[in-house]
């Protein structure tokens, strides 16, 4: 996946590797578990792309596909760049790639409390949810109208 939109002079996107994806993700979202936490299955396979500022990784998300499916997963910010825009300006590049290479769903699993985030990046929420780490999530995704 290549993220080919103009980005301003102090933010690139590229490929992360798995070790710095990791520890993003600890960092934010589970920073008191062990990294192996954070793994996923499948993360061997999926595409991995980080949002640097400058030259410091602040916004990590990991992209799963199958077919003309596309499941965005272990979206994080650190904590010190949350609220700036950095992940909402990753999110909605992701987005607009995938959208634009035909995949016909997107889709994650959104924390509840961040529905109106992924809200408006056109993802619904659907009736199916789960608890996880003592958290409730949501399934959200987009479809595209063919």
């Amino acid at each position: 996946m290549q993220v080919s939109k103009k980005l301003p002079n102090n933010v690139c996107i590229q490929p992360v590797s798995l070790d710095l994806v990791w520890s993003i993700r600890r960092q934010v979202m589970w920073p008191d578990r062990d990294v192996d936490f954070v793994r996923v299955k499948g993360d061997s396979d999926a595409v991995h792309l980080g949002l640097y500022l400058k030259e410091k990784l602040v916004t990590v998300i990991s992209i799963f596909t199958d077919g003309k499916e596309a499941q965005f997963r272990k979206f994080a910010t650190l904590e010190a760049y949350q609220g700036k825009g950095y992940g909402t300006l990753l999110l909605h590049l992701v987005m607009c790639e995938l959208r634009e290479n035909g995949y016909s769903r997107i889709w994650c699993n959104a924390r509840k409390a961040k529905t109106g985030f992924y809200e408006r990046f056109g993802l619904v929420c659907t009736p199916e949810t789960f608890a996880k780490g003592g958290l409730e999530y949501v399934v959200m995704e987009w479809r595209s109208e063919n």
